[in-house]
């Protein structure tokens, strides 16, 4: 019989509640209201025009009204965990010994759920601080798997949602990742080869094979979190989580022939032509 009088530990706590426990932990980020305001909007500018830089950025912002030097830019991009999207010769750094993997995506028609999963991490501002959410998608249906908030870009959110993602829906055929720290540490990639899974890892000029995830991030933000300004943790995790639900269960694609991700995932276009 468990002792009510006694709490289990944080940790354990976590896992029953299936949420990362940096967000439990989540205390606002001492930043002035002025450099929130601005990495906002950083982070909406570079959600339309990906492909610009520090200086464009800059630029932009100067005729916005915002004195902000080129370096201050860079320093809370770099915060923000986000760079230009462009062709270049690594479009993020691994960590330090950490092994990279070869891209297996080239030439590969995706036509099934469950072939290729991929993963990515966005920021996400509060009206307080801010966190940094993970989501693991089927390439295939574009199916939300699972997802986590952080407080800090950490590998432990993103080996949670992993972790989700293969007990709810099985594996997949190939795990697809960018290079950074967080995919390529050796906690997170011993989970996809203790399952079987082939890992790929984008290279030089792949930044492109993201596209559908970071569609995803520009759906989540001008149809959620743009709308919203969360007050903490708490309130962003219920938000977005609704959201998702809402993205799988509801929310038609063009690009899936107006079907959900839900319905393309379960095979019900498949069914229908079959009918």
């Amino acid at each position: 019989m468990i002792n009510r009088a006694t709490p289990l530990p944080i940790t354990q706590q976590c896992r029953i509640l299936d949420v990362c426990r940096s967000s439990v932990y989540y205390k606002p980020v001492p930043l002035a209201d002025r450099e929130l305001e601005i990495m906002r909007r950083i982070d909406e500018i570079h959600l339309k025009l990906p492909f610009y830089g520090t200086r464009r950025i800059r630029d932009q912002l100067h005729r916005e009204g915002y004195k902000v030097n080129r370096k201050k830019v860079r320093r809370l991009m770099r915060l923000m965990g986000i760079s230009a999207l462009y062709p270049r010769r690594r479009t993020s750094k691994p960590g330090k010994g950490h092994k990279i993997y070869p891209y297996l995506l080239k030439d590969l028609s995706i036509d099934r759920p469950n072939q290729v999963w991929a993963t990515d991490i966005s920021y996400i501002p509060m009206a307080r601080g801010f966190l940094f959410v993970v989501a693991i998608i089927d390439l295939y249906s574009r199916k939300v798997l699972s997802w986590r908030l952080s407080n800090t870009l950490d590998t432990e959110f993103c080996v949670d949602a992993l972790e989700e993602a293969l007990r709810r829906h099985g594996t997949p055929e190939i795990f697809n990742t960018d290079q950074g720290a967080q995919f390529t540490s050796k906690t997170f990639t011993d989970v996809l080869k203790n399952a079987g899974i082939r890992i790929s890892m984008d290279g030089k000029g792949r930044w492109i094979d993201n596209v559908f995830i970071e569609r995803l991030w520009r759906s989540l933000k001008y149809e959620e979190v743009y709308l919203k300004a969360y007050e903490n943790a708490a309130e962003a995790n219920r938000g977005i989580g609704d959201y998702f639900r809402f993205y799988n269960q509801e929310r038609p694609h063009y690009a899936l022939e107006r079907f959900t991700p839900d319905e393309v995932y379960a095979g019900v276009p498949t069914q229908l032509e079959a009918a």
